[in-house]
Parts: C-alpha cells; structure tokens; sequence
C-alpha cells in the first residue's frame, strides 16, 4: 500500500466495511421500521437507512462532543424520519431506565464496531445483550458486523504450528504473538496457545494507516449461550466472504462500485479484498415473537439468514467451552458447530488442522 493520504489504497478496508454495511442495511430495513444503532459515533449510518425509508432512528454513543455533533449537523438536514440520539454506554448501562420510551419498541438493533470491545468480560458482554433485548419488539432483529475470531484464530494456530515445524520443537513454551498478511497485521498481548472465553486482547493494524485498532476476541459459543440468557435466539453468525458469496447476485455491483480492485468482471472477490472481507463476521440474533410459530423467519424471502444448525448449537454449548480448538475433519460430518462453514470452526478448511498443536 502506498500509505499516502486519501488513497485509494490505504482507504480500500474502509470502504470494504462500508460496502458490508449497506449490504446488511439494504436486507433488513424496511418501512417505517425503529432502528436502534448502538455505539455509532460522529458518523451513524443515517443516510444508508434513509432509503428505505425507516420511521424512527435512535442513536447511542458513549461520547457526549459526538452526541452534539451529530444533533448539529441533524437540525441543518431534512431527513424523512425522526432522530434522536442519547449518551449512554450499553455495555455498562442499564438502558431500561434511561430509554423507557423504547423500551420493546424497536425493530432493528445494530451494532457495527463495538461488539468485540465489550468481549473485555463476561459482564460487559451480558450488559450489552440484555439491553438489546430490553429494547426489541417481539420479533425484532440484532445484527452487526465483528472480527471474525474463528479465522483470526485459525491464522494464529497456522503461525504457531510453522514456527514450531521450524524450529523443531526446540521451543516448546514460546509462541508467536502475531498475524501478517499484505493487508493488515494482527498482535497478541499474551503469547499463548488457548483462547479464553474473555478477555482476549490484540491489536489490528491495517497497512496504511497509522493508528492500530484495539480489540478482543469473540468467543462465539459465549456470544451465543449469553445472548440466549438475555432471550435472544441464535439466527446466524457468517463470514462476510460467505456472505458475499450467498448474495452476489444482489451485491456485486454494490461492491465494484465501491471502488477497483474488489472483484473480477464475473463478480468474484479478488484475493485481496477476500483476505479482507475474510477478517470479519456477520452476527445475527432475533428476539423470538411468542405469537408466530418456529422457526425463526428469515429478514427477506430465499435468504442465507436461517440456517440449521441450531440443534448443534445446542449440542455445542452442552459441552466445554472454555476454549476453542481445532475442528476435526470436516468430511467426518456436520457432528459439531465447528465444522460448518463461516459460523464457528478454527477458519476457512484450508487452515483447519485434526489435533491441537
């Protein structure tokens, strides 16, 4: 990457992500409907909601100079839906008390770049699950877009098995803390082979830009065993390849026009923009609607959304998770969660190895 200022090049994972979002936007939006974005910042995502058009948009952020920023620049605008913002962090706040107006009232709830931050604990992660159910109507729909841990740790345990393949084993207690690629690199703060429930900090830094970002891993079955308790059900967690790859038809000319160099003139990602995309995930959950029958309905006629493995989820989170571990080989069956593409295995299948290293 060339590193300059405003180009192209150092700006191609942010438009990557923003093209993500618009994707996920245009699914699930829909007329009239209360849109809830959590923690979004000096620059929410109004515009790419305004064209379906929604009735209501209520933004939440932890930053009182970006609450009024965003309040400015709304009264100079001429929006076709209410706004409201609040102050408020949803990982460490009750916002049943402070949002009571909306409470059970909102039919979407999105969260785009925070989730892996409240994977710090067990108790930020619970808090933040259990507002969003708080806040959705029956039926309502909690989606977003997160690093994706299982391929980032497939990476790791790739780098872990070649160092030691190179070194012999003369090492056995000293691992590699990092993750390279042409686009991006990914340090660990703890050099260790297991990954945590919580707590699993790293920093990812983009080629280009000068800043890293600060994260955590998401631990997956955690994710999903805490957003059940909150009474969330599980509808899908995928990588934003595969997801590209379930909605091409609708979405490749979204992503050329995002900018040269993503995809082919057949649609196909190029390498680079796969590798990109390929860091993170999709998650999505629904607040189940007593009054309609199971299973759970999908945002849009025919799509990807639903799938079933819930059943091996349950089997899954009946077990021990304390740790993630490789999965064992794919061509044995569905038996495990872990073995089904872009939702919680070790990663693509090419990274996935039969025994723990």
């Amino acid at each position: 990457m060339s590193g300059l200022p405003g180009s192209k090049s150092e700006q191609g994972h942010h438009r990557l992500f923003d093209f993500a979002k618009t994707a996920i936007i245009n699914i699930f939006a829909h007329p009239y409907t209360t849109v809830c974005e959590l923690y979004c910042g000096k620059a929410p995502d109004t515009d790419k909601w305004e064209a379906a058009p929604i009735g209501h948009y209520i933004g939440i952020d932890t930053s009182s100079s970006g609450i009024s920023c965003l309040g400015e620049a709304w009264d100079s605008e001429k929006k076709k839906y209410d706004l409201e913002f609040f102050e408020a962090d949803p990982s460490t706040e009750d916002l049943e008390s402070q949002l009571e107006k909306f409470v059970g009232q909102v039919d979407l709830v999105s969260c785009w770049r925070h989730l892996q931050l409240c994977f710090e604990t067990e108790e930020s992660a619970r808090r933040l699950l259990t507002n969003v159910a708080c806040l959705l109507k029956p039926g309502g729909y909690f989606f977003g877009i997160t690093p994706d841990s299982s391929t980032i740790w497939a990476k790791y345990q790739k780098n872990v098995e070649a160092y030691h393949n190179r070194s012999g084993g003369t090492k056995p207690n000293v691992f590699p803390n990092y993750i390279r690629s042409e686009s991006y690199m990914i340090t660990f703060e703890l050099e260790e082979e297991k990954f945590p429930l919580f707590g699993k900090r790293y920093q990812l830094k983009f080629s280009g830009d000068n800043a890293s970002e600060d994260h955590c891993l998401v631990h997956f079955p955690s994710l999903i065993r805490l957003a059940r308790e909150a009474g969330l059900e599980y509808v899908e967690i995928q990588s934003l390849t595969d997801f590209f790859d379930d909605n091409r038809a609708q979405f490749a000319t979204l992503l050329m026009n995002a900018g040269p160099n993503f995809v082919d003139p057949r649609g196909k990602l190029l390498p680079r923009a796969f590798d990109l995309l390929g860091l993170y995930a999709t998650f999505i959950f629904q607040k189940p609607d007593p009054d309609l029958e199971p299973p759970l309905k999908t945002p849009f006629e025919g799509g990807p959304f639903l799938k079933s493995s819930f059943t091996i989820l349950q089997r899954e989170l009946s077990g021990n998770t304390d740790t993630i571990t490789p999965a064992e080989d794919s061509s044995k069956g569905l038996g495990k969660i872990s073995e089904q593409k872009g939702i919680l295995g070790p990663g693509p299948a090419d990274l996935r190895f039969t025994e723990a290293i």
